[in-house]
């Protein structure tokens, strides 16, 4: 797909994604006002995701290296390269939310539903990133996993990693909760960062890979879980992209 035939392919997916949103946007509104019904809210978004990847065409494929128990709690951890990586991640069906930058809450309508469902973080500020924690925490006591970015935005060299932050890790030991790596191949292909949000179609891929517990885990092997993580998803990578970017 080239030239003007991509061009308009690339706003057809662009204005499938906010009509949705806008359709689904006084559900939404209604959702966030009784914390009760925060679970309504997140299936609301899970079929959100559905349909974008139905009316955008993009064909997608969600790959299980072990099963999911949907009524147990994880920490997810995905490698973080494109917009995409949101909605594609929005298809599993275990409920969680995001913990995200704090900017998307700037985004007009879309933010105020983003920091009612999800958590959002100002990595600048050391009480944000505190309280961000307690979050998170509660969250997971709640019965609801967490989706986290540990690079802390999307990658500047993809399909190459970023060096992982620590939140992802503290939060799985200290609450004994197992983390699932996430690797994401395809989606810094499909849909480019800083290049006019040009959609070029092909397969968008996840593979949620084995959980890693933390049974008995302390903050002392943080840095080891880590490295396990980015081990595992690094590996993955290199089974799509063998020479890097």
């Amino acid at each position: 797909m080239k030239g003007i035939a991509k061009w308009i392919y690339s706003r057809y997916c662009l204005l499938v994604f906010a009509l949705i949103f806008l359709l689904l946007f006084p559900l939404f509104w209604l959702l966030v006002q009784d914390r009760g019904w925060r679970n309504h809210a997140i299936t609301l978004n899970h079929y959100w995701a559905v349909l974008f990847w139905k009316l955008s065409f993009i064909p997608v494929r969600q790959i299980y290296r072990a099963p999911l128990d949907r009524e147990s709690q994880y920490v997810f951890c995905a490698n973080h390269t494109s917009f995409l990586d949101i909605p594609l991640i929005g298809l599993c069906k275990n409920k969680f939310v995001f913990v995200g930058k704090s900017s998307i809450s700037r985004v007009p309508l879309f933010g105020y539903i983003f920091k009612k469902i999800h958590i959002a973080v100002d990595r600048s500020s050391l009480r944000s990133r505190y309280e961000t924690l307690h979050r998170a925490a509660t969250t997971l006591d709640n019965g609801i996993s967490l989706v986290m970015f540990p690079e802390g935005g999307t990658e500047a060299n993809p399909p190459n990693l970023e060096p992982f932050k620590d939140g992802a890790f503290r939060i799985a030991i200290e609450k004994q909760i197992p983390i699932v790596p996430v690797t994401i191949p395809h989606n810094w292909i499909i849909l480019p960062n800083h290049k006019g949000l040009m959609v070029n179609r092909r397969k968008s891929i996840a593979i949620y890979h084995k959980p890693l517990p933390t049974d008995g885990l302390t903050l002392d092997d943080l840095e080891s879980l880590k490295g396990q993580v980015t081990r595992v998803i690094k590996s993955e990578l290199l089974k799509y992209h063998p020479y890097g970017d």
